[in-house]
């Protein structure tokens, strides 16, 4: 329980002091935000605003991290590290993308391609590694079988589970990326989502076959390191988001964005709760989804729109409503699935 305070506190304080370091450095070099022309035109004023905040997050999180192990004097463990490595390696996919926009000065990176084809490489290595490293009681990182709000008796076998795994991380690590189009929506609703993830890995280890031997007990190789890992990831994106609030000082850029959306994928994989992700990040989903409907009408349809501009808070924009009211809202929205995917989690316990 020390190792999650520690870690958390650290890596706010981490991020909120080296964020604005990075600020200065990035707008000496003039590596600002590339603004989309076919973007709401009041996003242009954002042009030339620092990106590729991530580099913080990842870098505030990680240090976090093991600066709570040397204190605890507790071993890392391989759950963790695993995660941690989804992150680095996403977040450089992400840091390509970003570093090609702002050297180039244009508004994309890596092609479509390219970009899905780094992502793949980064989730199909952890999913690889995930399904090995047993402990004593014989559990990996990534269990075999489908997850809700736990293991199911679905068994899905490791060729199956490699392409679940990939699915997920691409699905989750795309939708923060989708999400991450107004100042501080992204980085405040994965606050939510991580602090979720703490209380679950807190609860699964006090609940631990390893400790207890009641019939309800879960099988999870390593809950409370990963509850380590997400309250670190919680603490770096609330110390970023002081500088990331609306009128964002600095963006987090794919860099950013990626490496979230792999640490989000990559925790619900490791705690058991795969499908319970769609209710912690109900608004990743929603707003996934609204570029999923946008785009599949479109084509349907030969031409027209369900939505004036996807992905959907950009829909908002459009008709009115401004930016920082858009962002609280969803945030409430964000809140109230976190608040869902908890209550299920929990009324699992309470029914099984």
């Amino acid at each position: 329980m020390k190792g999650i305070l520690v870690s958390g506190a650290l890596a706010a304080l981490l991020s909120i002091f080296l964020t604005p370091i990075l600020i200065r450095v990035l707008a000496k070099r003039g590596y600002g935000q590339i603004i989309r022309d076919d973007g709401p035109t009041s996003h242009h004023v954002k042009h030339g605003t620092p990106t590729m905040g991530g580099i913080v997050l990842i870098g505030s999180s990680v240090v976090s991290y093991f600066v709570s192990h040397l204190i605890t004097g507790i071993a890392v463990s391989a759950s963790a590290i695993l995660v941690l490595g989804l992150v680095l390696t996403l977040g450089i996919v992400g840091l390509a993308d970003d570093w090609l926009k702002v050297s180039k000065q244009r508004s994309l990176g890596l092609n479509a391609k390219q970009k899905l084809l780094g992502q793949m490489l980064a989730a199909g290595i952890f999913a690889v590694l995930g399904i090995h490293f047993r402990d004593n009681a014989g559990l990996t990182p990534i269990s075999l079988h489908l997850s809700g709000v736990r293991d199911t008796s679905l068994s899905l076998g490791a060729v199956l589970v490699v392409i679940w795994v990939i699915f997920m991380v691409l699905g989750t690590s795309n939708g923060v990326n989708l999400t991450d189009g107004l100042d501080g929506l992204a980085t405040g609703a994965s606050i939510m989502t991580f602090l979720a993830f703490v209380l679950i890995g807190v609860w699964e280890f006090g609940q631990s076959c390893a400790v207890t031997n009641i019939a309800k007990c879960y099988a999870v190789r390593d809950p409370l390191d990963v509850a380590v890992v997400a309250a670190g990831l919680a603490g770096a994106c609330a110390g970023f988001l002081w500088w990331n609030a609306s009128p964002a000082k600095i963006f987090m850029g794919d860099v950013g964005s990626l490496a979230l959306g792999g640490a989000i994928a990559g925790i619900a994989i490791t705690l058991r709760t795969e499908l319970l992700l769609i209710a912690l990040g109900g608004l990743f989903v929603l707003i996934t989804l609204s570029v999923i409907i946008q785009t599949g009408y479109f084509k349907l349809s030969g031409g027209k729109r369900v939505f004036k501009m996807a992905p959907l808070q950009h829909h908002f924009e459009l008709i009115g409503w401004g930016e920082v009211t858009i962002v609280i809202r969803f945030w409430i929205l964000a809140g109230l699935s976190v608040a869902t995917g908890l209550g299920l989690f929990y009324a699992q316990w309470v029914v099984s």
